[in-house]
């Protein structure tokens, strides 16, 4: 049988590129250094500033940033994952440009539970010598709670990374389609009728594959911009890790 020819298509941009693995090597510093405790409990602190800056601004760049990292592009509707789902385990290709209805999701529930642990570890004490800027804000009890949130929210964190790992193994083996180099140049390699059915196709038309939503003809935003987003970013979890001590 042969094969369809595939072409590259620039998917990924440098600021995703960069969040994704910055993000990567944060959370396995957090894990290590909160499962440690002691003198790094400081830095587990410091950390977790530089993941909630990471997280505003992959939230803003959720709206202003390139095609293929707006939300708009892969958060899509039950009936649209379910039917993708369908797809991807028969043996019908469902090669994607972005990120898939199910990645999609995944990406929405990690950026949530990220969020939950940087902002419960705002509040959070641990009993001894590190305390989040905010800790002082509240009542020890709620402090408490909110510490005893952000001890099992790392479980749930721990949870989802190993099914998105589970996930880019399955696409890898099952699937033969590789999502981690891509991570790393930017570029995915796809089947040429992908990009032209997405040229062909009426609005209107039955789509022979689970596409995503992202249009054929990708935008690609200003570095720059990313720049200044982080930067503003950064700026406000500066303030706010100063102006609360």
């Amino acid at each position: 049988m042969q094969l369809e020819p595939r072409v590259d298509v620039k998917v990924w941009d440098l600021p995703i590129r960069l969040f994704h693995w910055i993000l990567t090597a944060l959370f396995v510093f957090q894990v290590v250094t909160g499962m440690l405790g002691g003198g790094l409990m400081q830095w587990h602190l410091y950390s977790g500033y530089m993941v909630l800056a990471l997280l505003i601004f992959r939230v803003s760049w959720g709206f202003a940033g390139s095609t293929h990292a707006r939300f708009a592009s892969f958060v899509t509707g039950p009936r649209a994952t379910v039917r993708f789902a369908r797809r991807l385990l028969s043996e019908e290709a469902v090669p994607q440009l972005g990120h898939n209805p199910l990645g999609g999701w995944m990406v929405l529930a990690l950026l949530a539970t990220f969020a939950l642990q940087a902002v419960t570890g705002l509040f959070a004490f641990d009993g001894v010598a590190a305390a989040g800027p905010l800790a002082r804000l509240v009542s020890p009890e709620t402090s408490n709670r909110l510490s005893e949130v952000h001890d099992w929210n790392v479980n749930v964190l721990l949870l989802l990374v190993m099914l998105h790992i589970a996930g880019v193994l399955f696409h890898a083996l099952a699937k033969a389609e590789s999502l981690v180099k891509p991570m790393f140049t930017g570029i995915k390699r796809v089947p040429a009728s992908l990009l032209q059915e997405r040229r062909e196709a009426r609005r209107d038309a039955p789509l022979r594959r689970a596409a995503s939503r992202e249009p054929s003809a990708a935008r690609s935003a200003s570095s720059w911009l990313a720049l200044a987003l982080f930067a503003a970013a950064a700026a406000v979890v500066a303030l706010l890790a100063t102006v609360f001590r």
